[in-house]
């Protein structure tokens, strides 16, 4: 079960999420909150796996402030940020601040669902279109892929699974499994449409 703190100062957004989340059976909802002040003081005291942190939360601190300070905490939760907000500045403050993930609003169910299970086990996730923003910053350069990371990464784009990959390839799916972890590791991303994103962004698909 991962234990989940909201924090967001619209009421009717967090009553989405509390309908949204509880239809989850692994995801428990401790508490919520509707401003930076109270995210702090919740998660000093209910102790939640991953706090959801909005970013814009009117009077008081900021989503960013309230991730410093619940990252300082003697036994700190992992913060999720889900924001409507994808500029380069309120996503290095973010990750600058501790946040463990970056997701949007925007996102499918099953997408926030999954990271917020990534988050609890303190694996970093990024909705695609934040990783590529994050890699243009931070790399400024084209990562060097292999010419088989490049197939890869090109049948990825067109949607293939990992058998149909290797049967296009003439390679194990063992194989396709391998190279996907490496052309993961150079972008910087954990998901495979992560890795689309961000291969569009640095231009390293065919056109």
């Amino acid at each position: 079960m991962t234990t989940i703190l909201l924090c967001d100062d619209h009421v009717v957004v967090r009553a989405g999420l509390l309908a949204l989340l509880g239809s989850e059976p692994d995801i428990e909802v401790l508490g919520e909150a509707g401003s930076g002040e109270e995210a702090v003081a919740l998660a000093a005291k209910l102790h939640p796996d991953v706090v959801l942190m909005d970013l814009q939360l009117g009077d008081g601190i900021d989503g960013v402030e309230a991730t410093r300070r619940i990252t300082a905490l003697p036994r700190p939760p992992h913060v999720l940020v889900l924001t409507t907000y994808d500029t380069d500045a309120d996503i290095t403050r973010a990750i600058g601040a501790g946040a463990t993930g970056y997701l949007l609003k925007a996102e499918r169910p099953e997408e926030l669902f999954a990271a917020i299970h990534s988050a609890a086990a303190g694996r970093t996730t990024l909705s695609a279109p934040v990783a590529s923003r994050v890699m243009a910053h931070m790399r400024g350069t084209r990562p060097t892929l292999t010419d088989r990371e490049l197939d890869i990464l090109g049948q990825l784009a067109r949607g293939l699974g990992n058998r149909d990959i290797a049967r296009a390839l003439f390679i194990s799916e063992a194989t396709v499994k391998t190279h996907l972890g490496r052309i993961y590791d150079k972008l910087g991303v954990d998901t495979r449409a992560g890795a689309v994103a961000v291969a569009k962004e640095q231009r390293l698909l065919p056109t």
